[in-house]
């Protein structure tokens, strides 16, 4: 299925130089790696690894800025600038033969119309407060008396039951910490007690970006402050704040797209998938252009290698509503075509200017937080440490907290694995004293902000996960044995990770 056949308005083309406001001349990769591997069949690591090039993935990632500052500043779902970053891709992977679909989707959308408002009306000092929207937040501008949730010592989930709200004054602002349950559990809560709006403050040092989740529909301004400004907030006698916030929710077309390359057997297939869209803050450069164009990159580099199993490379929609474009995928394919998927590697944030280069852990060795994957998810995982034992690259284990587009693919049994650099969590010093930036700082400053532009980005942390990416596709593209006991070809050796390097912490 061709994009211009769904969409015959869109211009931007696989040969369209695209000019960023900020000066970034960004053009299709395919000029970007050197001459030589554009006919180099890329069937080892060592060839692919010298191919697959920081510029080649920041090509990628300029033209995603383009469209964004061509689309005023945001690659939502839903939006022109989403669209146009899902031409750019369908152009990339078809000008690289690859046998490419659209998945068009209905979803509820979110847009918002103008920065959101929150101002301290009494008492003095009066003013403007540092805020962010909560996205699916309703509409509103109110402006009235606000009340703390005060949970009773020992609480750790304040605002998570009904009974929270006992005694709750109607008509006056809920101010509530954020743990322990969602954000739209919260909002709901207050709502129903009778808020006329919502500021909700983070429980751990930083800014908050949150989402209520593309199901909220209440006609209710939610907004999010800083864990230092809201416990200020909640000290405060006789607050009076404003809340406005002006936003557009509503049902949008949007997409998946899927590259697919035959492999000698077509009954194993070998997936990768980043979500393409952004918030509507900002370009989402980082969160998730950077897991977008290395699959562009990778993708372009292994387009002439003939593998053992099929490669599908796929770019989803709408995650940052919810995950909507993979549930959509994995929720409308048969029970026969899921069992043909061997694996699914996904790749959301992979260059966070404040990184720790963590793997998704698939075996639970650390015991804690979400469980294992499903089985396979392990061997996964050991293909990733293989990598980076191999450069000398220390990595860290992560949980499946199912915040990306793994999610529905574990939920359906089929084995997972990937990488990330970190998002709003706060880096430990433990974590700076190996991979160095700075302690008490999110790993991503600029996650869900205006700010996550092509500048911020780790160039290293970009480059080394590239590498990665490329790694565990071609290793698991021509062997899944340590998965599901399909053999590899040829002679080509799966790497396995030496469990005794010290790499972990």
């Amino acid at each position: 299925m061709n994009l211009h056949d769904l969409r015959p308005h869109l211009a931007v083309g696989a040969a369209t130089v695209l000019v960023a406001a900020t000066g970034v001349v960004a053009t299709t990769a395919t000029a970007a790696p050197a001459t030589r591997c554009g006919s180099q069949t890329s069937n080892n690591l060592a060839k692919l690894l010298e191919c697959v090039t920081l510029d080649g993935v920041r090509a990628h990632q300029a033209a995603l800025q383009a469209i964004a500052a061509a689309n005023n500043g945001i690659r939502t779902s839903g939006t022109a600038g989403y669209d146009d970053s899902v031409d750019y891709v369908v152009d990339t992977m078809e000008a690289a033969g690859y046998d490419v679909t659209v998945q068009p989707f209905d979803f509820q959308t979110f847009i918002t119309l103008s920065a959101p408002v929150l101002e301290q009306v009494a008492p003095p000092p009066t003013g403007p407060i540092e805020n962010a929207i909560m996205s699916y937040s309703g509409s509103g501008d109110v402006t009235a008396s606000v009340t703390a949730l005060t949970p009773a010592p020992g609480d750790t989930s304040p605002g998570c039951d009904a009974g929270d709200f006992a005694g709750f004054p109607a008509g006056n602002i809920a101010l509530i910490e954020r743990g322990a349950c969602t954000f739209a559990l919260k909002a709901t809560n207050a709502y129903n007690a009778g808020a006329v709006a919502v500021v909700i403050y983070n429980n751990i040092p930083g800014t908050l970006n949150g989402t209520l989740g593309n199901g909220f529909t209440l006609d209710l301004p939610v907004t999010s402050v800083a864990q230092d400004v809201g416990q200020q907030l909640a000290a405060t006698p006789g607050l009076v704040l404003r809340v406005k916030t002006e936003t557009f929710r509503g049902i949008a077309t949007t997409y998946n797209v899927l590259a697919e390359k035959a492999g000698k057997d077509t009954g194993n297939v070998v997936m990768a998938g980043a979500h393409l869209d952004s918030v509507n803050a900002g370009p989402g450069i980082n969160d998730n252009g950077s897991g977008s164009a290395a699959l562009l990159e990778v993708a372009e580099q292994l387009a002439k290698t003939k593998t053992q199993n099929t490669l599908r490379f796929a770019w989803w929609g709408a995650e940052e509503s919810g995950l909507v474009g993979s549930t959509y995928y994995v929720n409308n394919l048969p029970q026969v075509e899921r069992d043909r998927v061997a694996a699914y590697l996904n790749f959301d944030m992979i260059g966070s200017p404040n990184h720790v280069f963590f793997i998704y852990d698939g075996d639970d060795s650390d015991g804690v937080g979400a469980p294992a994957g499903p089985p396979g998810s392990a061997e996964i995982e050991q293909t990733f440490e293989a990598y980076f034992e191999s450069v000398d690259v220390p990595y860290k284990g992560t949980d499946f907290s199912g915040r990306s587009d793994y999610g529905p693919f574990i939920a359906a049994g089929i084995p997972s694995g990937g990488l990330f650099t970190g998002a709003e969590g706060i880096k430990t010093a433990e974590e700076e004293a190996v991979w160095g930036g700075t302690a008490g700082e999110s790993y991503d400053p600029c996650y869900h902000l205006a700010c996550d532009t092509y500048d911020n980005v780790n160039l290293h942390a970009l480059d080394v996960n590239s590498d990665a990416v490329a790694w565990a596709a071609l290793s698991l593209a021509m062997s899944t044995e340590l998965i599901n006991g399909t053999k590899s070809k040829g002679n080509f050796k799966p790497p396995k990770s030496d469990e005794e390097a010290p790499a972990t912490m």
